[in-house]
């Protein structure tokens, strides 16, 4: 006898409504929908925090094929507020697996809908934005006005103050793989696991550390270099990163940031972020290098981007700095580069996790920025 689909309702705000089957556990969740172009790399998506308080779309069709195992979290759980998918797995299939993807969303109260055209949803949101939604189930599910208020109800995504959600309560540190090149402190504002394992491959031992570090702790730590992390919410909210990052920047600290961390950087060297339409979500977004015309093809997750153009120079509280990467897409920021101080970041993931490895050398080229600073 075949089971009876439960009713799933995915709620936008302006009112749009997707009709589905109950996916993951039962029952509210709000936060801001947004869509991701992935075909692989699910489970790394859902731990990543940087999705904190977003319903993930994705764009691919068929999800949950292998599984969920105990090695590729991004974190220490799911840290999306919704999951939306078409046509998700019966059965997970993969020698790493030890749950299905719907048993992991079960087992940690994350809401989730399937068999919608999601291809429609993703159409919607490119061509109005990305709003605020909620996914509905079980005893949740009500009026379909009374749905839309409460998605009304919930608070935006600009100006949302997220970081402090995700960081670290206590500092921790991850060793060097093999002999101590050199020592980091991390701000952890949304950190992934990948990204302290690819500092500790290349002989970095890095102290992870709370978003509300003080500069005098990181002075006690005497660090080789300083670390911004990836993160969630509006970069507008995060005052105390940008104040520290000023600190180390005036220290000469070498310094490098990735995606929330290029924002933090951006604004401590004086320059504007605002919210995109619908933002770069995916694992193969190309990034040009305006120094040697090189292309890479990266891992992305972002709603914010800084204000800038390429190959653009601007004057900082710390000397000259420049636009170092954009994307040809839509000419978005996506690097930048301090001249004056030792300091660089990018938009993007060079961790992947998941995704292509094309810029992981920035890894490489932050080991050079500490060991020239040595010198």
């Amino acid at each position: 006898m075949t089971a009876l689909l439960e009713t799933a309702l995915l709620v936008l705000e302006d009112g749009r409504i997707f009709r589905g089957e109950a996916y993951g556990a039962r029952g509210e969740g709000l936060g801001e929908a947004v869509f991701t172009t992935g075909m692989t790399g699910y489970q790394e998506t859902l731990t990543d925090p940087s999705y904190h308080r977003q319903i993930v779309v994705q764009t691919a069709p068929q999800i949950g094929n292998t599984g969920w195992n105990d090695e590729d979290d991004e974190s220490r759980g799911i840290q999306v507020a919704g999951y939306a998918v078409r046509d998700p797995a019966r059965t997970p299939s993969n020698w790493r697996s030890r749950r299905s993807l719907e048993d992991a969303l079960r087992e940690q109260g994350i809401v989730g809908i399937s068999g919608i055209d999601t291809r429609a949803l993703v159409r919607h949101l490119r061509e109005r934005g990305a709003m605020r939604a909620g996914v509905f189930s079980g005893d949740a599910l009500g009026p379909d006005d009374e749905l839309v208020a409460r998605v009304l109800g919930s608070p935006q995504m600009e100006g949302a103050d997220l970081y402090g959600a995700v960081t670290t309560r206590e500092p921790y540190v991850v060793p060097a793989d093999g002999e101590r090149r050199f020592r980091v402190a991390a701000l952890d504002v949304g950190i992934k696991f990948n990204t302290p394992r690819m500092m500790a491959a290349r002989g970095i031992e890095v102290h992870v550390l709370p978003a509300g570090t003080p500069m005098e702790q990181i002075d006690e730590l005497a660090p080789d270099g300083f670390f911004v992390a990836n993160g969630p919410g509006d970069p507008a909210t995060a005052d105390a990163p940008v104040a520290l990052t000023r600190q180390v920047l005036e220290r000469r600290i070498p310094t490098f940031g990735i995606c929330f961390g290029n924002q933090i950087l951006a604004r401590a060297l004086g320059r504007g972020t605002y919210k995109l339409r619908y933002g770069h979500r995916g694992i193969n977004i190309p990034v040009i290098e305006h120094a040697t015309g090189r292309v890479s093809i990266t891992s992305q997750n972002h709603g914010f981007a800084v204000e800038g153009e390429a190959g653009e120079r601007f004057d900082t509280p710390f000397g000259a700095a420049e636009i170092s990467h954009t994307c040809p897409n839509d000419g978005c920021v996506e690097g930048l580069r301090a001249i004056d101080v030792p300091a660089f970041s990018v938009q993007y993931h060079p961790e992947a996790a998941a995704g292509p490895h094309d810029a992981a050398d920035l890894f490489d080229r932050f080991v050079e920025l500490m060991d020239g600073s040595k010198g």
